[in-house]
């Protein structure tokens, strides 16, 4: 957005000093980069500083590895059940390169979860399964996703029933499809780290899934995005959550056949329904 050049140098008409800025009201508002005004021909060094280190933050987030264990430790302390699993990208630079092996798991993963019932059936029949994924910002997960899953199950309405949360790393929102299969959950919610900005390194979004298989699309899912303290708290983020759940129960259908209402919508709050055994 244009800036005159140097307003903040230019004294007032007492001079008695720097005039005011007139963009300072408007910034207090929003993160977005608004009149860096310049010197010379290029934006003042401090701006371009500034920039430098949110480029910084947000290569960081997307390189940076998530520490599954201390986020089971944290949600077992709050009460959850955990899982962990592993995609089929190896290691960071393959899950870049290589999106589509962060969609499924890995092979060893795959059998453990096929194999976990003694009769080869899917043993959790969960109404609705958690899955955090730490996409494409592992520092949204660390600083989200505990309390994120803690408002879902302390909201959740009677009667539903809440698989083990499932940990999965260097994963993206489809892989949730084959974990939940194995699970035979109804419903999958992937709590997955979202591609960072500028002003956002640390950005968590949710995609539900009704009657998630291999092979869903995103059209099948619908989206939850900016949870984060900065943009959609974590209760209003569960209530929402729970709507698009009822909903998606009651019509059979997630993603583009299930319009979010939620914002005109009670949600009717019951006792947690707490979550089932993992192992």
């Amino acid at each position: 957005m244009p800036h005159p050049p140097d307003t903040a140098d230019t004294a007032d008409a007492t001079g008695a000093g720097p005039a005011p800025d007139p963009w300072d009201d408007l910034r207090a508002h929003t993160a977005a980069r608004l009149a860096l005004g310049r010197a010379g021909h290029a934006i003042p060094t401090r701006e371009l500083l500034d920039f430098g280190l949110a480029h910084a933050q947000a290569r960081d987030a997307v390189h940076r590895p998530l520490d599954a264990d201390a986020l089971a430790a944290q949600l077992q302390a709050a009460g959850c059940t955990t899982q962990q699993v592993a995609s089929a990208a190896a290691d960071r630079a393959t899950y870049l390169l290589r999106p589509d092996l962060g969609r499924r798991l890995c092979d060893a993963d795959a059998e453990r979860l096929r194999n976990a019932a003694p009769d080869g059936t899917a043993q959790v029949g969960a109404d609705l399964l958690l899955v955090v994924a730490d996409g494409l910002s592992s520092l949204a997960v660390e600083r989200n996703a505990v309390p994120l899953i803690q408002a879902v199950v302390g909201t959740a309405p009677q009667g539903w029933r809440i698989g083990p949360v499932v940990i999965a790393t260097q994963a993206r929102v489809a892989l949730g499809d084959e974990v939940a299969t194995l699970l035979g959950a109804r419903m999958v919610a992937v709590l997955v780290g979202e591609r960072p900005g500028l002003s956002s390194p640390d950005s968590l979004g949710i995609y539900l899934t009704w009657r998630p298989q291999v092979g869903c699309s995103d059209a099948q899912r619908n989206c939850i995005s900016n949870v984060r303290p900065e943009g959609l708290a974590p209760a209003a983020a569960a209530a929402r959550l729970w709507w698009l759940c009822s909903e998606a129960r009651r019509i059979g259908l997630t993603g583009i056949e299930l319009k979010d209402r939620s914002d005109a919508a009670v949600l009717p709050a019951g006792p947690a329904a707490g979550t089932l055994p993992g192992d």
